[in-house]
Formats: structure tokens, C-alpha cells, sequence
């Protein structure tokens, strides 16, 4: 009798337990050929029902009923390409329930990605209050920190390292003969995936170095929880929806399946950087092709501390030129580019130009931005109908969010229901019409309201209601990028309130923040890495005329790393700042090829929100790329850089070379850069080591 299954490749090994004495789940998940199976198997797939719960009462996603009796009964591999595939198959004789966790890693890369379809096979309808995309084991509770990203409006991506004790007590669960009742769960709500914490998580330990980060991918509510189990092993559920957290229940007739939103996981052998690596490299055989994967141009976007959603053809015409001598390739603008009387909050909708900002048409505008070169954008909100907006009234009631047959309303707005074809049939003329009659080549696709738990019209839960939104949602970016391929997307939602992978594995590019003040982005920008790959992470650099030239340095720094995402009054500017603003674009032009294969490190650890030093290291096969900001205290740091320790390097400044010089001494057998600056701070340098 078949006892386990074991799956991978070169650098990913996984041993499930199919055994006729416990439920299927992993028994091990290593880096190498076999690894120290974790005790007591974790189920793989936890099924929450109405009619049964849990087996042993929690509030976690553990030890449920139907997740205890799953029973294996067969498995089936395949390959495409790079990609391996795994499917487990179970079946729970009392409902009838099936349950299929599919996993899927590419060769070479210490992660996969998992999602479980459940189908009803029995006789009667069952009520799924909950189903994890996956569950397992990973380690023992004492010996491991818990990596954990809170994130808001402004505040995004700020994370912090703790022992996972500090929040999972030790309670001498042997003593009682039982698995723990409560657990570190972090969850987010509504339709802002990212708008409270981060759907990416992480367990170091500290005695072998072993780490796991996870991230769940989808553009809606999710949980993820770890709790501790009577042996002492850590149980991790990675999860969307749930009746529990976001009212979403589905009743499923019999023939019908469920699938849950995918999730993915990474592992390494030395600590955070090595499973940041495999997750890195993971991310990027997720992402969709699209030619702005290679090209990567630098964008423009009249927003930020500068137009502030107020362009008109004489603000435009000058910024346009500025821009366009700075170096950028793209130049969108934003907000605004619709409104004739300036109250267009509560009004958006039909997204047609006005006439008033534009006399002799927006056409001008954009024959501007072609001539010079860039491709032009306009920023779009689609997802949402103003109040006052004429198309309100225009379609249907079913086309919108509804609660109990009320329309649902949000901050001057009504949400699309994209299940509704008239919803899909209004956005997509909207996006032909700017591409192919006005010649758009660049959106930035904006999301500044959160309707809440969802919409109860045609669906069995206002939670079930927004899971099928979300996934339609998806559909039709994937079917707005099929018919117009050179289209570039950019995702935003307020800054970075939905910094997903259901998102980004479509979408281009990621805005990481609406952080208006210049010192405060620099820890946005240096943690970004952590939830985005660094080619799509779209780093505001604002550059004004009124600051001083560190200051100027310091902006640009935030964005070379990263996607570089310029705005400013470069028009204003003397020939001296302009001349700061071209060199670091250039820079970033000169190295970003080099960003979109590099894994990123932390030399000085994940920032914290008011550390005085930060820093970000990129690394590839030969050069190291490292931004350092100096916000204060002592003048010098001492940067650690593992990865180069015993080696003889030389330390390049990359920018600014314009302005005082930094000093810089190596100690190959500590592995420590010391970084001393002059002057005084804001100040910032990117350097390469090779």
C-alpha cells in the first residue's frame, strides 16, 4: 500500500503522507532530497461545513471534521515547460466531498504555488463555510520567528520580526493531550487586499537558519494563521475567503466544485534572503509575459506634489518637455483629465476628456507626448461609477454592488459588479476607446474606495458574492491584455491598497505608495521587495525645485531601485537640479536591466519606520547594487553583506557623483561596508560592488 508520495526537482523536495493511519498531508519540505519529517502530519486540505465544524473546537483552521476523514486516493504529475505539477486526490466518504490540491513549482526554484478544488460528488447540497488552499506543518514553535507586514494608506509595508511565542504562548499543550484553541491569524477584509497587512508572511528558525515566506494571491479578502499543535510543531493554513472573517459562505449542489485562491510558497536554508530569492525568482515565472517586462522605461506621472489631479493643456505642454529631456519614456496623466467643473469625485465614469482643461482637445496633449518619444497614459478608475455620474442611471441595478437590493455606496461612489455583462461591456469600451481612438499606450488603473464585505445579488453570501467579482475582475484583465497586448496596466489602489499576486502576475506594474513627503518614503520603498519584484515596484521620485541638492539625491535614490516613477516640477527646475534629475535617470536606464534578474537583501535588516539609516541591496551574479539613505543619527553605518564575505571588492558611487563624496571601508572577513557620510542628513548614495 502506498504510504506517501514524494514530488520535485533539483532544488524543491516534497514527501506527502497518504498513509491509511492519518490524514493526507506534508510530512517534509526541503531545499534537498529529504528533510526531518515535523512529528504529528497536519492535514493538507481543512474543510469547514456547516452541518459538521470542527472535529476539535478552535478558532482556527485546524482539526476540522471533514479535513480529518479526507482519505486519499490517487495522485497524477505532470510537466509544461519548466513548470512541475502535482495533484493530490481525496475523498471524505460521509459527504461525499473530494478535495484536489494541485501544486506547481518551476524547475530550479525552491517554491510552488497550491490551490484546492473541492466538488460535491454526493447527494446533497453541502455549505462550505471555509477551505484552505493549503495547510501543513513547518517546524517547532520555540525555535521560530514569525515575519508579519502591516500596511495602510501612506504606511505601507512595514514589517517587523518577532519570536512566534510572543503571540502563540506555550500552554503545555502535552500536558492536556490536545492542539492549541487560538493562533496568530492575520487576515484582510474587503476589496483591498493589502489595505491593513500583508497577504505575505514568513517563519525563520533560528537554531538551522531554515525559513518559509508565503504569500497569497488574490485581489480580495484572505487569512492565513499559524497555531501551535500538542507535539510542539507549528500548524500554517493559508487561505481566502471565509464565512468566519468575511461572510462568505457557498452552497455547493451536487456536481459543483469550489476552488480556493491560489497561494504560493518559498523556502531556503539560510534565513529570510535565501527563501526571499526563491520567492523572487517564483514571482517572476508567475508574472504574465508582456514586452514591458524587458523594456522597463522609466514613467512620468504628472501627479505627485506637482499637477495633484489639476493637468491642463498650459500645465501639461511644459511638463511634458521637462520630462521628456529628463529621460522618461512614458508620461501619464492623471487624475483630472475628464472633469470640467473640478468637482469630479463623485461624477467619474463615462472617462471622457474635457473640453475645458484642453480647448483644442486632449489629443493635443498626447501628439505632444508622441512627439517627444513617450508613450501616452491616462490614469482610469474603472471599478467604480461617481454618484453623479450620467452612466449611474444608464445601467442596470445588477450591473452594481447591492445589499438586500440597495445599491451599495462608498465615499461618492457606486462599485461595478463585473459578474454583470453590461458592467464588462461599459469598461471595455471605455479602455478601446482611449487605446484605439485617442492611441493610449500606458493606464494607470487606480482603486480609492472599499465597498465592504461584497454583494449579496445572486450569490449564496455577500462574501461569495465579492470571491466571484474578484475572479471575474481578473478575467477581464486577462481578456483586456489578450486583445491589446502592448498595453501597459499599472495597479494602484490609493498607493498600494491591493498589492496582490492575483493582481500583479497580470498587471505591469506596481504603484507602492501616495506618500507625499520624500523622508518617509524611503522605508516603502527599501521594504517593497518583500511583496513585489523589484522591476515592478514603482517608487515615487518627486524632485522640487525648492530642495537642496542632497535633497533632490535623496528622491532619486528612492526610485532607482526599483521602477523608477518620476514626477515633480521638472519645468521649474535650474539647469543645475535638472541636470541631478537626468544623471539619476540615466543611472536607472543603465542598470535596470540588471534589477529585473536580482534578488533583493536587507544589509541593515527590514526598515523600520523611523530608522535613521536604511538601506536595500539588489544582487546579481556580479555586481551588488546598494541604495543608502542617511534620515539621521550618528554619520556612520555599518552595512553586513554576508554574500561577500572573503572577497577582495571595489565600491562604485553610482549617484550622485556630483555632490560630496562618502567614504567606504571593507572588512571581507566580517562581511561589513562601513558607510560614513558628510554634511548633514537627508542624504542618500547608490553605489556598485564588485
Amino acid at each position: 500500500m502506498e504510504t506517501e508520495v514524494v514530488w520535485g526537482h533539483s532544488a524543491l523536495t516534497l514527501v506527502v503522507d497518504v498513509g491509511p493511519d492519518g490524514p493526507v498531508g506534508v510530512r517534509s519540505l526541503s531545499t534537498r532530497e529529504r528533510a526531518n519529517e515535523p512529528g504529528q502530519t497536519q492535514a493538507l486540505v481543512e474543510v469547514l461545513t456547516a452541518t459538521e465544524g470542527r472535529a476539535h473546537v478552535s478558532h482556527r483552521f485546524a482539526e476540522t471534521a471533514v479535513g480529518r476523514r479526507l482519505a486519499y486516493t490517487g495522485s497524477t504529475r505532470d510537466r509544461t515547460g519548466a513548470w512541475h505539477e502535482l495533484r493530490i486526490r481525496s475523498w471524505d466518504e460521509w459527504t461525499g466531498l473530494t478535495a484536489e490540491t494541485s501544486f506547481r513549482s518551476v524547475d530550479g526554484v525552491s517554491a510552488f504555488q497550491a490551490r484546492t478544488r473541492v466538488t460535491n460528488e454526493g447527494p446533497e447540497p453541502v455549505l462550505l463555510l471555509g477551505i484552505t488552499s493549503l495547510a501543513m506543518g513547518l517546524g517547532r514553535v520555540d525555535d521560530l520567528d514569525v515575519l508579519t507586514g502591516d500596511s495602510e494608506w501612506l504606511g505601507e509595508s512595514r514589517w517587523t520580526r518577532n519570536p512566534l511565542r510572543q503571540s502563540v504562548p506555550d500552554l503545555n499543550l502535552g500536558r492536556h493531550g490536545q492542539d492549541g484553541r487560538g493562533c496568530l491569524a492575520v487576515t484582510s477584509r474587503g476589496t483591498w487586499s493589502t489595505g491593513a497587512h500583508l497577504p505575505t508572511g514568513g517563519l525563520i528558525d533560528r537554531t538551522t537558519g531554515r525559513a518559509v515566506l508565503w504569500q497569497i494571491e488574490h485581489n480580495g479578502p484572505w487569512r492565513w494563521e499559524v497555531g501551535e499543535r500538542r507535539d510542539g510543531v507549528a500548524g500554517l493554513a493559508l487561505l481566502g475567503p471565509t464565512d468566519l472573517d468575511h461572510q462568505c459562505a457557498t452552497r455547493l449542489a451536487p456536481g459543483a466544485s469550489l476552488t480556493s485562491v491560489p497561494v504560493s510558497v518559498a523556502l531556503g536554508d539560510n534565513g529570510q534572503d535565501s527563501a526571499i530569492a526563491a520567492l523572487t525568482a517564483h514571482r517572476r515565472a508567475l508574472v504574465r509575459p508582456h514586452r514591458d517586462r524587458t523594456a522597463l522605461p522609466v514613467v512620468f506621472n504628472d501627479y505627485m506634489n506637482t499637477l495633484m489631479g489639476d493637468p491642463t493643456t498650459a500645465k501639461l505642454l511644459p511638463l511634458i518637455d521637462a520630462a521628456a529631456d529628463a529621460g522618461a519614456e512614458v508620461f501619464c496623466v492623471d487624475a483630472g483629465w475628464y472633469d470640467d467643473d473640478g468637482t469630479w469625485w463623485d461624477s467619474v465614469g463615462g472617462w471622457e476628456p474635457s473640453q475645458t482643461r484642453f480647448p483644442r482637445g486632449i489629443e493635443e496633449v498626447l501628439a505632444r507626448i508622441r512627439g517627444h518619444g513617450m508613450v501616452p497614459g491616462l490614469w482610469l478608475e474603472p471599478e467604480v461609477i461617481g454618484v453623479r455620474s450620467p452612466v449611474a442611471d444608464k445601467l442596470p441595478p445588477e450591473a452594481f454592488f447591492q445589499r438586500d437590493g440597495v445599491r451599495v455606496a462608498e465615499h461618492g461612489r457606486y462599485h461595478l459588479d463585473l459578474r454583470h455583462p453590461r458592467a464588462v461591456g461599459h469598461l471595455d469600451d471605455v479602455v478601446d476607446r482611449l487605446v484605439e481612438q485617442l492611441g493610449v499606450g500606458y493606464l494607470k488603473l487606480d482603486y480609492n474606495i472599499d465597498p465592504g464585505a461584497g454583494t449579496d445579488h445572486a450569490a449564496d453570501s455577500v462574501g461569495a458574492g465579492l470571491l466571484d467579482h474578484n475572479r471575474a475582475h481578473l478575467a477581464w484583465l486577462d481578456r483586456l491584455l489578450d486583445r491589446h497586448p502592448h498595453l501597459t496596466l499599472e495597479n494602484c489602489a490609493s498607493g498600494a491598497m491591493r498589492m496582490d499576486y492575483a493582481l500583479l502576475a497580470r498587471l505591469q506594474l506596481q504603484s507602492t505608495s501616495d506618500q507625499q513627503d520624500f523622508l518617509r518614503y524611503p522605508p516603502i520603498a527599501v521594504a517593497a521587495p518583500m511583496s513585489v519584484l523589484p522591476e515592478q515596484a514603482a517608487n515615487w521620485a518627486y524632485p522640487q525645485p525648492d530642495m537642496s541638492p542632497e535633497e533632490i539625491a535623496y528622491t532619486m535614490c528612492t526610485g532607482i531601485l526599483g521602477r523608477l516613477y518620476l514626477s515633480g516640477h521638472l519645468d521649474r527646475m535650474s539647469p543645475e537640479q535638472r541636470d541631478s534629475v537626468r544623471d539619476a535617470v540615466h543611472v536607472h536606464r543603465a542598470i535596470r536591466a540588471d534589477l529585473a534578474t536580482a534578488s533583493p537583501s536587507w544589509p541593515l535588516g527590514l526598515p523600520g519606520w523611523d530608522d535613521p539609516w536604511l538601506s536595500l541591496a539588489l544582487r546579481t551574479g556580479s555586481s551588488t547594487y546598494v541604495a543608502v539613505w542617511r534620515r539621521g543619527g550618528a554619520a556612520a553605518v555599518a552595512l553586513s553583506m554576508p554574500h561577500l564575505r572573503g572577497r577582495a571588492v571595489r565600491v562604485e558611487v553610482l549617484y550622485p557623483t556630483h555632490l560630496p563624496a562618502w567614504t567606504y571601508a571593507w572588512d571581507p572577513e566580517a562581511a561589513l561596508l562601513s558607510v560614513t557620510s558628510t554634511g548633514e542628513p537627508p542624504a542618500a548614495r547608490l553605489l556598485r560592488i564588485i
